[in-house]
């Protein structure tokens, strides 16, 4: 006698196989992670660095005064009777025209291209980890030779800023005896953490 097992061969109660998971695969060897990882902080860094108004410390009316290109901490302010008082405040100037000199107007805007254009190759090499084959071994050559020009405007920046020490603004906040690449009673942000380092 010949049994038969139907309900062996129905295909509902065969087994399912697991469907692999998606990963995300990158563009990119592991040099070329660290790589992107690297043009990341740097592009942050510089940036940060940029926005924030503490390139140069001075003080004026006996308050600290603190610059960077186009934002500045402390300014004098007409009172009534014609007295000068200090608002205790950072901004940026009110107009791109309002910056101290032609040096630091040059400055924001070479040392400003810079950044964006480090923050773009940092942004796409940051993509490159997550999808697969978004940069090329061409591409990865042009966006170096990007992060090269970006490195180029930003130390052409830093450059040019100390030819707007003889500013007017500057002469009132670290001295008449300030000029260009002589900051007078003046600290640059490397010697002010020097100074602080010693106390």
């Amino acid at each position: 006698m010949v049994t038969y097992c139907i309900w062996c061969c129905d295909p509902t109660h065969l087994p399912i196989p697991a469907e692999k998971p998606v990963t995300m695969r990158s563009s990119l060897t592991m040099v070329g992670t660290l790589w992107a990882f690297l043009s990341l902080v740097t592009a942050v860094t510089s940036s940060t660095s940029y926005f924030l108004p503490y390139w140069l410390f001075g003080s004026q009316l006996g308050k600290p005064v603190s610059f960077s290109t186009f934002r500045r901490c402390n300014y004098p302010v007409r009172g009534e009777g014609h007295s000068l008082i200090m608002v205790e405040e950072c901004g940026r100037y009110a107009s791109f025209n309002a910056i101290p000199s032609l040096a630091w107007q040059m400055c924001t805007v070479v040392t400003g291209a810079g950044c964006a254009l480090l923050l773009l190759v940092a942004l796409a090499a940051v993509l490159g980890c997550c999808m697969e084959e978004l940069i090329s071994r061409m591409m990865g050559r042009c966006m170096g030779a990007a992060q090269f020009v970006g490195g180029l405007l930003i130390s052409s920046g830093c450059a040019l800023y100390p030819l707007g020490w003889n500013s007017p603004e500057i002469m009132q906040t670290c001295g008449n005896v300030s000029n260009q690449f002589q900051l007078g009673l003046c600290l640059s942000k490397h010697a002010k953490s020097r100074s602080l380092a010693i106390l």
